[in-house]
């Protein structure tokens, strides 16, 4: 894909547009590094999370961050909230036990985006607060072996999948809805690393 060789390129360009974004889900594991990234790379000149309660943050590039406190039962009456952004960003992943595979991605293209990206990680590689025992076992094992083997297909770290997130917004696509397996969130994750000169 020529796109991906010209990330760099594609953000500067990005930049200029002076676009707004929010994030749902910045609480959890993915949301806080992909708020983290998304500072970092400066893409948006205006970040608005949204959550069930305000996030506390200490360090100086959080400042200008703006949030938004919603009760999740009642969205109809947040809907403010959410209007005025170019991009949105949810992580309010879960479980193939707990979610129900498909369903989501048919309730997200019910909602009619001009454009809609959906991430499909597998075991996401980052240290969670919820404790999943045997979760934990195959993240220690997975992240040992990715050392000395590329493992794309069984798991991703928490940080390639939020570059890969962020990278995906800035790269023109005409497909009204798009869905990124693992090893494509490693590809466009990693653009960074591996981009040519």
């Amino acid at each position: 894909m020529a796109e991906l060789e010209n990330i760099q390129n594609l953000r500067e360009n990005f930049k200029k547009h002076n676009k707004s974004c929010f994030i749902l889900g910045a609480s959890g594991a993915t949301g806080k590094e992909l708020l983290k990234e998304i500072l970092k790379q400066q893409l948006f000149s205006n970040v608005t999370i949204i959550g069930r309660r305000k996030l506390t943050f200490e360090e100086v590039a959080y400042q200008n961050v703006n949030q938004q406190v919603v009760d999740f039962e009642k969205l109809d009456e947040y809907s403010a909230s959410f209007q005025g952004h170019d991009v949105g960003f949810c992580c309010l992943g879960t479980t193939k036990a707990k979610g129900g595979a498909g369903e989501a991605e048919v309730k997200i293209e019910e909602l009619n985006f001009d454009h809609c990206t959906i991430f499909k990680p597998a075991l996401i590689l980052c240290d969670r607060e919820e404790s999943r025992p045997l979760e934990w076992c195959a993240r220690k094992i997975l992240g040992c072996l990715s050392h000395a083997m590329s493992i794309t297909a069984l798991s991703v770290p928490v940080s390639t999948l939020a570059r890969a997130m962020v990278n995906n917004a800035v790269i023109p696509s005409d497909k009204k809805v798009e869905l990124l397996e693992n090893k494509d969130i490693h590809r466009i994750g990693n653009q960074d690393e591996t981009k040519t000169s």
